[in-house]
């Protein structure tokens, strides 16, 4: 963790001479400048710009993965959607068969930390502005603390489902007399503070921007309802998911876009449809292509895509389809949902309203809301023209295979967004994971073959569940401490 903070330090600010200390000013993009930059409220626009900069690449001469592939990778690298490509390393093979060392770099977490720290540095310098400039009002300040808020939520919530426990820096790294060696913070205490600030982020946001593009770019109020929408999910308190969600639904602002052969275009290629509600604008090298386009591919999608989950129609298969896996991937299963050119522009869809609807869907479901749930999932499935073949009847008052039918239309709708493990692992942990079966159903299904008993067995420990802490940080930082199924 010491070395994350101090290498994004030096890397986003500049020094006049080996000889001299003194802050430079930075571009726009990097979004961090030294104390003396923060003068203006444009000074203050340009470094929240760069938190957004962050989400889509690393710093130049940082040879790291961007923040999306990470993003792609977590949320789908242990599931059941993509399987190898031609060139996927061994340390991405590893991961899919739960074979994985701290050594894996797969399990270097600086790109997450590199964003938290940009918007630290704005909650830190952005308040002061007020003092150097008479214009910069208390309206304008506030929407700015909501964006980075929400930004580093994200970036947490990402943390804690993937490494569960990790440290938790709530101020920036500017100069190295900010170091820290800092501790692994509980997952419950992360979320907690990820809660509060969502709050507070909520009261400071914007409802619009004056801009659709800037809508469904930036964080606005709807945002937060969102990921706190989500978070409330992963927590298990459905009351409280279910509020957020209908902020968003009884807001009119969304809706979902029709089965026309427009769907895809108009929310992925284009971006900022009415079905968005935080999308990230690719605007530079889409990350995707040689991730999964290109003939030297590292991921495809899984051979289960056709026969699980995007079941072809038995009785017309040519004229009743459902819309989205021809939009998804091709027949030789490469994933082109990110477009198949570079540069590419198709947009990373953070939170779609199909997203909400399904979130308060499974609310609703574990709290005697089936028939509501119900509605909601056929809602969009009509939407979608989803086949009879992967409809289930579901008796409302059968939570678990209502869930299951969720869980399924999930898969279907938000293929290859990088929400598919994550998914699995909210349903699996449940109620003391009383449904460990569907992650080890997941090993029996994706795992080569000599390999398969060893990864059940692996998944029966909950500890597994979790990427290990990389080594690096460990030797850098003395007050982490491993996380415990790698210690053995």
């Amino acid at each position: 963790m010491k070395n994350i903070l101090y290498s994004t330090c030096l890397l986003m600010m500049l020094v006049m001479s080996s000889s001299c200390n003194k802050w430079l000013d930075l571009q726009p993009r990097d979004g961090i400048t030294r104390q003396e930059f923060w003068k203006t409220k444009e000074d203050v626009l340009a470094a929240v710009s760069g938190c957004y900069t962050s989400l889509l690449a690393p710093p130049p001469g940082i040879g790291d993965k961007s923040l999306l592939e990470y993003m792609f990778i977590y949320g789908e690298l242990r599931a059941d959607m993509i399987t190898g490509g031609p060139s996927i390393t061994t340390e991405e093979t590893d991961i899919i068969n739960v074979n994985i060392t701290q050594d894996n770099t797969i399990a270097r977490w600086a790109a997450f930390y590199r964003t938290i720290n940009y918007c630290n540095t704005v909650l830190d310098f952005a308040p002061g502005v007020k003092a150097t400039d008479p214009t910069f009002t208390d309206a304008a300040l506030n929407g700015y603390v909501a964006e980075a808020l929400t930004l580093r939520s994200l970036m947490y919530f990402y943390l804690l489902r993937t490494f569960r426990d990790v440290p938790l820096k709530l101020t920036a790294t500017v100069k190295d007399t900010d170091l820290q060696d800092l501790p692994k913070t509980k997952q419950a205490d992360i979320l907690k503070q990820i809660i509060t600030d969502l709050k507070k982020a909520e009261q400071g946001a914007v409802t619009t921007y004056g801009s659709t593009r800037f809508d469904k770019g930036r964080v606005t109020k709807f945002t937060v309802n969102a990921l706190l929408a989500d978070v409330y999910l992963w927590m298990e308190d459905y009351p409280n998911c279910i509020t957020e969600c209908n902020k968003i639904i009884s807001s009119q602002r969304f809706a979902l876009v029709g089965a026309g052969s427009g769907w895809y275009n108009n929310v992925f290629f284009r971006g900022s449809s009415i079905e968005t509600i935080f999308e990230f604008d690719q605007a530079i090298e889409n990350p995707f292509y040689n991730l999964l386009v290109n003939t030297r591919r590292r991921f495809i999608g899984s051979p289960f895509l056709s026969t699980e989950i995007f079941i072809p129609d038995d009785v017309d298969p040519d004229n009743n389809y459902d819309i989205r896996p021809d939009s998804y991937y091709n027949s030789a299963f490469t994933i082109q949902k990110y477009g198949t050119e570079n540069p590419s522009y198709v947009k990373w869809q953070a939170y779609r309203y199909s997203d909400i609807m399904m979130i308060k869907a499974e609310a609703l479901a574990l709290t005697g809301g089936g028939v509501e749930a119900l509605a909601l999932v056929d809602e969009l499935r009509l939407r979608r023209n989803a086949v009879n073949a992967t409809k289930v009847t579901v008796d409302p008052s059968e939570t678990e295979a209502l869930c299951d039918y969720i869980l399924a239309e999930r898969a279907r709708e938000f293929a290859f967004e990088g929400k598919r493990w994550f998914d699995l692992l909210r349903h699996a942990k449940r109620n003391n994971y009383s449904r460990i079966d569907i992650l080890l159903d997941i090993a029996a299904k994706t795992v080569s073959p000599t390999l398969q008993q060893s990864a059940i067995t692996k998944f029966r420990d909950p500890n597994s569940h979790y990427l290990p802490i990389y080594q690096s940080e460990l030797f850098t930082d003395p007050n982490l401490v491993q996380n415990p199924f790698y210690t053995k």
